[in-house]
Formats: C-alpha cells, sequence, structure tokens
C-alpha cells in the first residue's frame, strides 16, 4: 500500500490529511500553527505530527511516497519561501528542511495554487487539466492549473489575481500597497466595503440600515430577500470579478473557473452575477467556460497538497 501526506499550513492552524495514492482520504487532523519566535516550531511540529500518525497506523517509510505542503505565501520551484505575511519566516527553505526533519520526498507550493490543483483533482474541477481557482475569502486567492500543473511563475507568485488593477481612479490602498485590486471589490472585506459605500449615500432604503454587522453575509441574505440595495452591490462585485476573469480568461483559457472560499458559501445565486459580467467582456474563444462552485471547502489544501507530490 502506498501513502501520502498533505500539509496545509494556515496562520492559525496547520491541516494534515493522510492519503493512498489513489487519492482515498484514510484520515485528517488539525495542529496548532506556533508562529512565535519565527515560526521556528511550525515545521518540526509538523514532522513530529507526520511521524505519530505513522507509528499509530503502522505505516514505515518506505510505503509512504511523500509530503505535499501548502503555504500561505509565493514558494518558488525548489520549495524555498522569501516571506510570509502570518507565518513569522523570512527566508525559509522548507522542502529541504522538511526531507532533513523526515527522511522523506517533500513538494511545497502556494496554499491557493494547492487548493487549486485539489479541487482538479477530487472536487469540482474533476476531468479539466485548465481550470482558474478564485476563493474569496478576507482576501482573494487565486490558483491557475495549465495543462495540470499549477502555474508557479518565476518568483511563485503566479496566480496571484487578486491583485490584478481592475479599477484605476480608485484613491483607498489596499493591503498590498496599491489601489484598486480586485480584492477591493471581491472579497468578504471588499463587498463589506461596497456595502458601506452605498449605504453611506443619504436616502436609499436597504434591510441593511437594521443589520448589526454589515458583512458580505448580511449583503447575501439581503440579497436572497428581494432587497434592492443589496442587489446593486452584488451586481457591482460581479461586474469587477467577471470582467477581471474574462481578462484573464484570454491568457490561460481555461475549460472551468471554480469559486471557492468563505462568499462562496452564498451559493449558485453567486455564480449567476459573475456569469452576467464575464460574457459581457469575453473573448470569443472563452464563451463555453463554465463557472462551479468549490467542492472540498477546508479540505481542498491537504488535496492538493498531497497532489503536488505524486
Amino acid at each position: 500500500m502506498e501513502y501520502c501526506f498533505g500539509v496545509d499550513i494556515g496562520g492559525t492552524t496547520v491541516k494534515i490529511g493522510l492519503f493512498r495514492t489513489d487519492g482515498e482520504l484514510i484520515d485528517k487532523w488539525e495542529i496548532k500553527t506556533r508562529t512565535e519566535n519565527e515560526g521556528e516550531a511550525i515545521l518540526p511540529d509538523v514532522a513530529k505530527a507526520l511521524k505519530n500518525k505513522m507509528s499509530e497506523k503502522g505505516i514505515v517509510p518506505s510505503q509512504v511516497s511523500g509530503i505535499g505542503i501548502g503555504i500561505p505565501a509565493p514558494v518558488d520551484e525548489k520549495g524555498i519561501v522569501q516571506n510570509t505575511a502570518n507565518l513569522g519566516w523570512g527566508y525559509k527553505e522548507v522542502s529541504r528542511e522538511m526531507e532533513e526533519l523526515t527522511g522523506m520526498k517533500v513538494a511545497a507550493g502556494n496554499d491557493a495554487n494547492v487548493a487549486a490543483l485539489g479541487e482538479m483533482w477530487l472536487g469540482a474541477g474533476k476531468g479539466h487539466k485548465n481550470l482558474i481557482m478564485v476563493t474569496l475569502g478576507t482576501g482573494v486567492g487565486g490558483g491557475v492549473i495549465v495543462n495540470g500543473q499549477p502555474l508557479t511563475g518565476s518568483h511563485g507568485a503566479g496566480g496571484e489575481i487578486g491583485h490584478l488593477c481592475v479599477n484605476y481612479n480608485e484613491t483607498e490602498q489596499c493591503g498590498c500597497g496599491k489601489r484598486g485590486c480586485l480584492e477591493q471589490y471581491a472579497s468578504a472585506t471588499g463587498i463589506a466595503r461596497l456595502a458601506k459605500k452605498r449605504l453611506a449615500k443619504d436616502g436609499t432604503e436597504s434591510v441593511l440600515r437594521g443589520v448589526e454587522k454589515v458583512d458580505a453575509k448580511a449583503v447575501f441574505d439581503a440579497l436572497k430577500e428581494g432587497d434592492k440595495l443589496s442587489e446593486e452591490i452584488v451586481e457591482e462585485f460581479g461586474a469587477y470579478l467577471g470582467h477581471a476573469m474574462a481578462n484573464l480568461a484570454v491568457v490561460t483559457d481555461p475549460s472551468v473557473i471554480v469559486i471557492g472560499g468563505g462568499v462562496s458559501k452564498a451559493g449558485d445565486i453567486l455564480l449567476g452575477y459573475i456569469e452576467k459580467y464575464f460574457k459581457e467582456m469575453v473573448f470569443f474563444a472563452n464563451e463555453e467556460t463554465k463557472f462551479v462552485l468549490a467542492e472540498l471547502g477546508n479540505d481542498a489544501g491537504i488535496c492538493g497538497a498531497a497532489k503536488l507530490i505524486l
């Protein structure tokens, strides 16, 4: 029996999956991400967790094809990270260090690219070799798969679609320091920002005025109740995201675009607004591109990490 591990390192928890190499998930669990002291304990903690699981299951190293790791930062092809926003790492040779800790083969990649790989292998993108995955969470993450391979780029920043410029007239800064990034309009934070701007304009009636916390969920809940203002907000969101996807489609020509992350919990209603504006702007060769909701949820990262090593 051949096995592999998929590891998804996040800012608060590390998710780990033990897989058979045919894609069957045998076991999954989480450990705490210890980011103090520049995150020095993170990889040793993971190595220990893997070794404990192997002894629990009676698995020997020769039965393990390797370990795949997803990291929330640009990662180059050698598994080297230059900097991370929320793990405490500066320059780190992740693959080499992990190989030394475990004695097993290791492959590392950016978490969004890895999640896209997971959806291609076992989720909404099954059967497709060219896809774009968009994760709408606190920010906008992206993973681009071309001919079955994640697009990494020379700095490990391939597929960072949250920082496509979609509004050249924006005056407020994005978290990255630039202005007018897709993330400022299409993330959960961005949708809340659009809502607050609309609500600040006097006189528009809306059920959102009675809501204590105006967040993306509140906007979509109000939309489903037929709230006019919420519809305008979601139209604006859909225009930014749909047009951005049309621009991206002429570069990578995906057969499917997978929408995931917290905002995707709004369900199918979301896709209609994005598709409408995608179709308005799309190049004729890309008209058949389908939009689907991600299926793997929080497991996309561990699934994709496992696929990375295979």
